[in-house]
């Protein structure tokens, strides 16, 4: 029987399993992943990383090697207006360091982040088996079994799911959700682009949805475009001369000539939060446990705060002779992390239902309060430093402040 088994082999899943293999090695941990063995070389996409999870990275000894393909988001800037306005008033600024002199966050490729803590995986003693779903989950007093699409049952202490937003496992465990469709999609590519970002991340607020380019290595950005979904579905199936005309219609000539490279991709956004994280030999992590709109750029680093916290709350378990799998030590990774949670759900929800719309009024309210946080350095500092995961309020797990469990 397992200490530990892990559903799910994206950034959440590895970095639980990291983290509490690195902590504990005597403890055994297993990650069951979806897809082929290779298959996260072919990710073409790159993810924001707040400055917290940066120093979890730094714990788990995998910064070193990420940092060169990653790109310092050194300022960022937001404006609001219609489509077809031929000037973006900017109404908010971001620079800055937070911490150390850190940026606030990173840009940093999939390739780049998951190769690095595969590898460290392995080095920790994690074992990682390919291609295999959950299809069975079964309860008895000691340990949970999962049953995989081969045949084959794992039994664990604690089993944690990873399996994203719509998780087999929370479902076969019986936790509920609340969820809605926005009827949006968030389009993500990859643009070259002729003139140099200089590390400065945009979004336009816009009437279909927030459109933001963040800054890649060289002269690239990683697009995020949210449109109602026919039409996002008609851009990504366009071909280059339109999809780029489209583009240019919404963010202008800055960077000069502005030029397609990656895959384009849709995906469907609505917003998902699980009534509870926690069943019994069962924790719910990352998307599993909630799916929020883009508009704030927090989800994956919403999962971080997740491992960050289970982790803590399985080590600190182990060491003084609990059960990690027992409810009453889940309780505690759930209270810590579910507040949270459904406030940056409910944050984000009304964000993207505030800016994505074309309301002369509601414009005219959100555009005197972006101007007045601008004016306000002490509040923009605490919005900056919340994003940033390094403001103070609720207890940090000790990951996230740079210290090891």
């Amino acid at each position: 029987m397992l200490d530990m088994l892990v559903v799910g082999g994206g950034y959440v899943g590895l970095s639980v399993a990291l983290a509490v293999k690195q902590a504990a090695p005597h403890l055994s941990v297993e990650v069951v992943e979806a897809a082929p063995q290779d298959a996260w070389k072919k990710d073409p996409r790159a993810s924001a990383i707040i400055a917290a999870a940066i120093r979890m990275l730094e714990v788990f000894g995998i910064w070193e090697r990420i940092e060169p393909e990653a790109q310092p988001i050194t300022k960022m800037i937001v404006t609001d207006s219609k489509t077809a306005d031929p000037v973006r008033p900017v109404f908010l600024t971001f620079d800055g360091a937070v911490e150390d002199g850190r940026p606030f966050a990173y840009m940093i490729p999939n390739v780049a982040m998951v190769g690095a803590l595969r590898d460290a995986c392995a080095k920790a003693g994690v074992t990682i088996r390919h291609g295999l779903r959950a299809t069975g989950l079964e309860n008895s007093p000691a340990a949970a079994s999962v049953t995989l699409s081969d045949g084959t049952v794992l039994s664990a202490r604690l089993v944690v799911a990873c399996d994203g937003v719509r998780s087999k496992l929370r479902d076969m465990a019986g936790i509920k959700t609340v969820t809605w469709d926005y009827g949006q999609s968030g389009i993500v590519t990859t643009v070259e682009h002729e003139r140099p970002h200089e590390g400065c991340a945009e979004e336009h607020f816009l009437p279909a949805g927030p459109f933001a380019i963040l800054p890649l290595k060289g002269n690239r950005s990683s697009l995020v475009w949210t449109e109602r979904t026919d039409e996002a579905n008609r851009l990504v199936s366009a071909d280059d001369l339109v999809f780029e005309e489209e583009l240019e219609r919404r963010f202008g000539h800055k960077l000069g000539p502005m030029r397609a490279v990656g895959d384009r991709r849709a995906f469907p956004l609505g917003l998902t939060l699980a009534r509870a994280f926690v069943a019994p030999r069962l924790a719910l992590a990352g998307d599993a446990a909630h799916g929020i709109h883009p508009i704030s750029g927090q989800g994956l680093n919403l999962g971080f705060k997740d491992v960050a916290a289970l982790a803590q709350t399985v080590v600190d378990a182990d060491r003084i002779g609990l059960d990690i799998g027992d409810l009453n030590v889940l309780e505690r990774y759930q209270e810590w992390r579910r507040f949270d949670t459904f406030r940056m759900g409910v944050t984000t929800d009304v964000l993207n239902r505030l800016f994505s719309n074309d309301l002369s009024p509601i414009r005219a309210l959100r555009d005197f309060g972006l101007g007045l946080v601008d004016r306000l350095p002490g509040l923009k500092s605490y919005f900056i430093h919340e994003a940033a995961g390094t403001g103070g309020g609720a207890e940090r797990p000790r990951l996230l402040a740079g210290q090891p469990l």
